[in-house]
């Protein structure tokens, strides 16, 4: 298990980024948080397998909303579990 924590930039909020981001959890199976944050970036908190996680990453990047315009995501990775128990939108 390890815990993945992304700030995306682009067109993110306001076109259901964070709804869709919620739907690519489920299929990834992580779990974790997505919230808007004030500078207009969307922050995503996931934990999960490895593997799964650079699947999430991956379709993140991509935009899982065909409204929203990915520009950049910053990641890392980390040890320092939350054991969040489901993923959901926060705000």
């Amino acid at each position: 298990m390890k815990h993945l924590t992304l700030q995306v930039y682009g067109l993110v909020q306001g076109v259901g980024f964070r709804w869709s981001t919620v739907q690519v959890a489920m299929d990834c199976e992580v779990n974790g948080t997505v919230e808007n944050e004030p500078d207009g970036s969307v922050k995503i908190e996931a934990e999960g397998d490895e593997m799964k996680l650079y699947a999430f990453l991956t379709k993140i990047r991509q935009s899982p909303s065909p409204f929203a315009q990915v520009k950049n995501v910053d990641y890392s990775f980390s040890d320092n579990l939350k054991n969040y128990k489901k993923f959901r939108v926060i705000g």
